[in-house]
This record gives structure tokens, sequence and C-alpha cells, in this order.
């Protein structure tokens, strides 16, 4: 489950792309906090510590804003494409007790029956729980199913108090056998023009 990481943060009053390069300079991140009906408060965070704190999905973080202590989901992290620095953090302003839509990953674990495959059809699945208790993810077990078997987010087992929103038809997990090799289109000509030339050779 997810606990609160304690983050020192300070509310900002520049703005634009220029204040965002100047606070990515001095490794600190821009963000913005939001929700329950309130302004959105601009801040700065502290770089290093935001990003160890971020590598994990749903990260509730305690934000100390001038002495107080908010609550707050990591709802969207902006990242360069290239580099993959965290440009850009979203949060939303969540409390004790308060339930919230999250998506949360699906690991599959085990091995389906011999000769088969599985195929992730979904990685993650929709969920409602607590913001103080969100799974890091959930866990699907293949651990010998038949070709054949489709396992859908309503077979996932989920965490008490987790409620689910994704459809319930949902393919989260295939298991298949591989598909037979296809033979190579220039390959397979050879080899008729081979079988085709052979009598005519024996005729002579």
């Amino acid at each position: 489950m997810a606990d609160e990481a304690t983050l020192n943060v300070e509310i900002r009053t520049s703005f634009g792309k220029g204040a965002a390069r100047k606070i990515r300079a001095a490794n600190n991140i821009p963000a913005v906090l939001y929700g329950h009906g309130s302004e959105p408060v601009h801040l700065t965070l502290p770089g290093h510590q935001t990003m160890l704190l971020t590598r994990k999905a749903n990260a509730v973080l305690d934000l100390q804003i001038e002495g107080k202590s908010q609550l707050a989901l990591v709802k969207d992290v902006q990242k360069d494409p290239v580099r993959q620095i965290i440009e850009h953090i979203d949060l939303v302003i969540v409390k004790k007790g308060e339930k919230v839509a999250v998506d949360v990953p699906v690991h599959v674990e085990g091995e389906s029956a011999p000769g088969t495959i599985h195929v992730q059809e979904a990685n993650v699945i929709s969920l409602e729980v607590e913001a103080t208790h969100i799974p890091e993810s959930v866990s699907v077990s293949i651990e010998g199913l038949e070709e054949g078997t489709l396992v859908t987010a309503a077979d996932i087992v989920l965490p008490k108090g987790a409620a689910l929103l994704s459809d319930a038809e949902t393919l989260v997990v295939n298991v298949t056998v591989p598909a037979a090799p296809v033979e190579d289109e220039d390959e397979a000509e050879s080899t008729e023009e081979a079988a085709e030339a052979a009598p005519a050779e024996d005729a002579e």
C-alpha cells in the first residue's frame, strides 16, 4: 500500500517557460496543486527527492507548505521525451479516508501450461480505493492455465476496500499457443520451382 512521503515544498509566484527553466536548472521541479474546489497553487519541489518518490505509480505525498501539511496524489508526471528529466508534476489534494480513482499496474505471476504462452492485454486496471491505501499493483496468477483461458478484470482478486472501476469483462491475460512459423515467401517459391523441375530432369 502507498504510504505518504513527506516533502518540503515552496510556493512559487513566477510562472512561464523561463521561470520553469530556472527552477529545473536549480535541480528543482515545478508543480501545481489543485482539487477540492480550491484555487490552484503553484509549487517548487525538491528535484532528487521528488524523482525518487514518483518512481512508483500513484505516489501520495505529505506536502509541507509554509508550516502546514497537505496530502496530495501525484496525478501526472511530465518528462522530457529524450532526457527523461521531470519537467512538471500535477498534484491533486486528497484527504484521509477519501476514495480516489486510480490506474493500478497489473503484474502477471507464474507459468501457463507447457506449450502455451500468455499475452498480457491490459497493463493497468482502474480501481476506486482510499487515497492513503493505494496498492502499488495487483497480481494475476496464470500458473498452469491451459490454452484458451481468458483472464478478465473481474477475475482479479482486489485488495481489501478496493472496488473495480474498469469494465469487468476487460481482457487482461489471454493464454494461447505460439503461432506456427510462417515459411519465407521467397523460400517457398524456390521449393515449389525445384519440385516442378525435378520430374522434367528425370524424363530426360
